[in-house]
Parts: structure tokens; sequence; C-alpha cells
């Protein structure tokens, strides 16, 4: 004879939630009754210790996947194995034992969009997304520093799990949102000053403020030219493996200055017409 064994214990009723409680309800449901059955308030230890165990599985998504739809377990008669391969055709939806491990269910693969600046120290987030079973899944990614965008990471074990077998994996697709006045090259950084045309002639300093919100001085030397990019060493973004850090390059673009006075014009021509005789 053959009896399928089910779990004995109704955790969801053990913490007085629904099967479709979100992770934030369970965790409210298990310090509500942990508080009122604790044994040092007067509560039963029986009931204090079953809340534990209710919380431990439903708390790990995938424990309480497991639990909602457990494996069934067989107890059979070793001298009646004639309908061995019957029983196992019934349970997976008519196909034939052949003593092969059960199918891997299907991987999920999911996109989630951070912001460049965010590349700089990489990102923690929750991310939800529906299985096939209807149930929402939701997990903590760590997105790592230096990441690109259309970088997959894999994290093992958060994929379907309708049918029997190992649980599929879950794919995380990497999108980088762009920052308006920043482009990026490898671990490198580009963006662009404004300086006043006047002041390249004579040499200037001006502030550059990284992608981090970090204010920086840059030298200007007399005479540069319209268009001139400096170079600041590893201040780009890191390397996604570990190694070096990219740099930013700085390019000028020169502004010619609006509104002067008469004064001010005059004194210019002046300088300009001393050129032309020299």
């Amino acid at each position: 004879m053959v009896h399928a064994i089910s779990n004995c214990m109704d955790y969801y009723s053990i913490l007085g939630v629904p099967k479709t409680a979100t992770e934030k309800e369970i965790r409210k449901a298990y310090k509500t009754q942990s508080m009122k059955h604790h044994p040092d308030r007067g509560g039963d230890e029986e009931q204090f210790k079953k809340i534990n165990e209710a919380y431990s599985t439903l708390k790990d998504p995938q424990k309480r996947a497991a639990y909602d739809r457990p494996e069934p377990q067989i107890n059979f008669n070793s001298q009646n194995m004639g309908g061995f391969e019957d029983i196992f055709a019934n349970m997976f939806g008519g196909a034939r034992y052949t003593g092969a491990r059960a199918s891997r269910n299907p991987d999920i693969t999911i996109r989630v969009n951070i912001d460049l600046s965010e590349v700089l120290i990489g990102k923690k987030l929750l991310a939800t997304y529906k299985l096939r079973n209807g149930q929402d899944q939701t997990v903590d990614l760590d997105i790592p520093a230096g990441c690109t965008d259309g970088d997959k990471i894999r994290f093992q074990g958060l994929g379907e799990n309708f049918i029997p077998g190992k649980r599929g994996d879950l794919f995380v697709v990497i999108g980088i949102r762009p920052k308006a006045g920043w482009d990026r090259r490898g671990d490198d950084l580009y963006t662009t000053v404004d300086v006043n045309s006047l002041e390249l002639i004579i040499g200037t300093k001006v502030i550059v403020t990284t992608l981090s919100g970090k204010q920086l001085e840059l030298r200007i030397p007399q005479g540069t030219k319209n268009g001139t990019t400096f170079s600041m060493p590893e201040l780009g973004l890191p390397n996604v493996r570990g190694g070096r850090t990219g740099n930013l390059f700085v390019k000028i673009n020169a502004v010619t200055p609006q509104n002067l006075n008469n004064d001010q014009l005059s004194k210019i021509k002046e300088v300009i017409n001393g050129l032309k005789t020299n």
C-alpha cells in the first residue's frame, strides 16, 4: 500500500496569517505571537517553540517554498513492486520513473536599474518578482561596485520551484541609468567644465565636482587651448573584478565672456593691437 505523508503543522495558522502573507506581515505576526506566548511572560512553552519553528521556515524564501509544496514521501511494501513505476507516472504527469533525478526548475531573469553614481560603491536593494505559482518572491540583492550595463548576475536557488526537483536560479540583468554631463568608457569617466576663454590665456583654477559629489581643484596652465583634456587619476569607476580604479578625464570648454562694458572692450582691443605690432 502507498501512503503520502503530509506535514502535520500548519505554520500559517500558528502565526495567524494567510498563505498569501508577505514577508513583512509574517515578521510582524511572529513578533506579536512570540511576545504573547513567551514563557518569561507566562506563555505556553510548547506553543512558543511552534511559533519559532513556523517563523524559521516561513521567513526563508527557499524553506517557505519547500514547505508550501512539500515533496511527497512514499511508503511502499517491498513485496509489491509491480506498480512502482505507475505510482511515479501518476505523480509526475504521466512520466515513467527511470531512476534519473527529477527535472530542474526553470530559471528566472529580471532587470534592475541603478544610477551611474551608484556604480561607484555598489547598491543593495530589494527586488520582488512573481513565480509561476502566483506567489510574489522578494529577495535582497547586492549589486557590486563597478558593474556595467548589461551585466548578468546569478543568484542560485531563487528561480522557479513549481515542479519537483532542484529549484531554478535567478538571473539579474543590470541596467545603468546615464547621468547628464557624464560619459563612461570602461572604468574611466569623462566630463566637461566651462572656462572663461580669457582665463585660458593667463591660466586659472577651476573646481571639478566628481561623480560622488566631491569638489576638487584643477589647475589650468597659461595658454591652455580649448578642448584640452586633463586626467585626474583614480577618480573613475572601480573595476568589477577588484582591479584598478579608472581615471576621470576633464575636457575644457572655452566660453566667450558676455556683457563686457566699453572700458573692458577697449583694454582687450589694446592687447590685441599690441600683439599685431609685435
